[in-house]
């Protein structure tokens, strides 16, 4: 038998999944991690605990009514016992209505209430880590924990303590009252209790490691739905549609073989019990009938003693069943706890420094830097300095460092050597959030929330009013725009902002950083992606959204960048070329061959001649 089960549960396989099994943690670990999470229902806890101790006592009382029934009516025939007992069945009826019902619901309020606080733990634990896990950790896998196996926690801590203490007193009761009507067909029913706990643990075990499987399949089903979905115009565009639905099927038969494997060995468990149950039945109705021939017991108590052995085998198979259910949930908890285990990477001090006015000099003091799990370098000794009001161009080709330089002026990550300061102060030394309030961007992939035009321009500052917001996006030039579309401000902008054009999104997102009015800019390729109408219509905007403020532009076109007050050119991570437009090409280097792949048609000026503005990313 124990190598047929064996061969129903083969080891879970990294082979073909997508996503890296959890380390495995004991019920446990599992129970000592979430249940001070149940501390505030603790109270409507100890009411349930009062009903489940009711609910027993009072089906203890139905069953002995019964006994009555047959004893008192139907054995001697006598029709006038008859209504006292069928008016207590009426009452008792209702009474276990009524306890079901408050139970029932109490459990809900509870087990609901309970799993709001932990998904939502567990979401602002996810927003809390670094950008860096992130970048590492596909997103579907994460939305799989977050909605399907937080869930589990639940099925552990609260409704599986509930049903063990419940099954325990009804055992306690059923088998206190078994005895009370014969002991010797009470202790030869208890014969059958550990074969149920033996078979209960030989299958738990087996059932979580092929439950371990189907979880991990699920969050790899999760990765390859949200990558899929998510750029399902790339997929259109080059007719992958077929492919993308052979591999959502190679995670989706996977996790069919998963679910197979457990539902084996659940089917198994329950005939296995049935069996159990049946022959432990037969056995005492054998003893029965030997005692009622001897006048040991009347039929009624017989009888009523079969009930009663019926209600205790009952939540002996339930703890059997709920060892399963609770071990296949640990599984998915598991999951749960590798996630609150991950850290952030960049944290703020124990006692960060006040930064205070922000005037906006941003200096980077010999910076390297190597990305986590990594051992290529990607920025290496960079020094320079960001004046106040002034307007620092980052270019070179892609790959060289450039974004990089720009999630470490955002605290995304800290340097692996060297530091950045902003008005002197490390950046290691301020408060995240303080930093970035001081900050505004405008990135090359324009993001936008699937909320209204005015929540997205309000992200900027939660506290705008009405006539700032207006202020934001007039400067921006898309109150036009705005106030055109179907619902004005209040118009939604679909996922990603997706229903709005290019050039559209772009100008929500500098009145973003309009009405944020942070001394300090950030510019990563703001036009790229745009035709030249809708790159010339933001020009207008981001000279207003640019003056008095410490602009950085990160680009690769270096027609973008001809008026920045300082341009620096990075190659391979490192600073080759420091200086203005005009004097980088006068020296001939590198800016100047890249400046000409360009502008072959002007090889000593750049559009600035022609009043081009700087960070707009205009073809040429």
């Amino acid at each position: 038998m124990w190598e047929m089960l064996r061969s129903l549960v083969r080891p879970a396989s990294a082979d073909g999944g997508l996503v890296d099994a959890a380390p495995a943690a004991s019920l446990r670990e599992v129970f000592r991690r979430f249940w001070p999470d149940a501390r505030p229902f603790w109270r409507w806890l100890w009411l349930s605990l009062v009903l489940i101790i009711v609910t027993p006592l009072v089906d203890t009382g139905a069953i002995l009514l019964f006994k009555e029934l047959v004893d008192k009516v139907l054995a001697p025939r006598d029709f006038s016992a008859f209504p006292p007992v069928a008016a207590a069945f009426v009452g008792i009826t209702l009474l276990v209505g009524a306890l079901t019902f408050l139970g029932t619901y109490l459990g809900a309020w509870i087990g609901e209430n309970f799993l709001h606080r932990m998904r939502t733990r567990v979401f602002a634990h996810l927003h809390s880590l670094s950008v860096s896990f992130f970048d590492r950790r596909p997103l579907g896998d994460l939305l799989s924990r977050l909605i399907g196996d937080v869930t589990a926690i639940e099925s552990v801590v609260l409704s599986g303590v509930i049903g063990i203490i419940a099954n325990l007193l009804k055992i306690l009761v059923f088998a206190t009252v078994l005895f009370f009507l014969d002991v010797r067909l009470a202790l030869a029913s208890l014969i059958a209790v550990p074969v149920f706990w033996i078979a209960a643990r030989v299958f738990a075990r087996r059932i979580k490691i092929a439950s371990r499987e189907v979880r991990r399949r699920a969050g790899s089903i999760g990765v390859v739905a949200e990558e899929s979905l998510g750029n399902a115009t790339l997929i259109q565009a080059y007719g992958r549609e077929s492919a993308e639905v052979d591999r959502f099927a190679a995670q989706s038969i996977g996790s069919v073989n998963a679910e197979l494997a457990a539902t084996r060995l659940g089917a198994m468990f329950s005939p296995f019990v049935d069996l159990i149950q049946v022959l432990g039945v037969l056995t005492i109705l054998g003893v029965g009938i030997w005692e009622l021939t001897a006048g040991r017991i009347t039929l009624g108590g017989l009888l009523a003693f079969l009930v009663f052995l019926s209600q205790l085998y009952q939540p002996v198979q339930g703890l059997g069943s709920l060892s399963t259910s609770l071990f296949a949930a640990a599984a998915a908890a598991e999951r749960i706890i590798e996630l609150l285990d991950e850290q952030p990477t960049v944290t703020a001090p124990a006692q960060p420094r006040e930064l205070g006015p922000v005037r906006g000099q941003l200096r980077l003091d010999h910076v390297s830097f190597t990305y986590p799990h990594t051992d290529a370098v990607v920025l290496n000794d960079v020094s320079f300095t960001a004046h106040p009001g002034q307007t620092t161009a980052i270019v070179g080709a892609s790959g060289s460092g450039k974004t990089t330089l720009l999630k470490l002026l955002l605290r995304f990550y800290d340097p692996t050597a060297g530091k950045i300061t902003l008005d002197g102060h490390d950046l290691r030394e301020l408060h995240p959030d303080e930093l970035r309030a001081n900050i505004a961007i405008v990135l090359q992939e324009t993001l936008l929330l699937d909320g209204t035009v005015a929540d997205n321009i309000r992200a900027g500052r939660p506290d705008a009013s009405e006539d700032e917001l207006v202020a934001a996006a007039k400067a921006a030039d898309a109150h036009e725009f705005i106030t055109a579309l179907p619902d004005g401000y209040q118009t939604r902008v679909g996922q990603r902002g997706r229903l709005l054009s290019g050039g559209q999104r772009q100008r929500i997102a500098i009145a973003r950083a309009m009405i944020r009015d942070a001394p300090i800019l950030l510019l990563d390729e703001p036009a790229t992606g745009l035709d030249a109408d809708a790159a010339q219509r933001i020009l207008g905007p981001l000279r207003r959204l640019i003056t008095g403020r410490t602009t950085i532009i990160i680009s690769h076109n270096l027609l973008a960048v001809t008026d920045a007050d300082q341009i620096i050119y990075i190659e391979h991570g490192r600073i080759t070329e420091t200086g203005t437009h005009d004097q980088l090409l006068l020296r001939n280097n590198s800016y100047a061959h890249l400046y000409h792949l360009h502008h072959p048609t002007d090889p000593m000026r750049g559009p600035s001649q022609n009043g081009q503005f700087a960070g707009t990313g205009a073809q040429p």
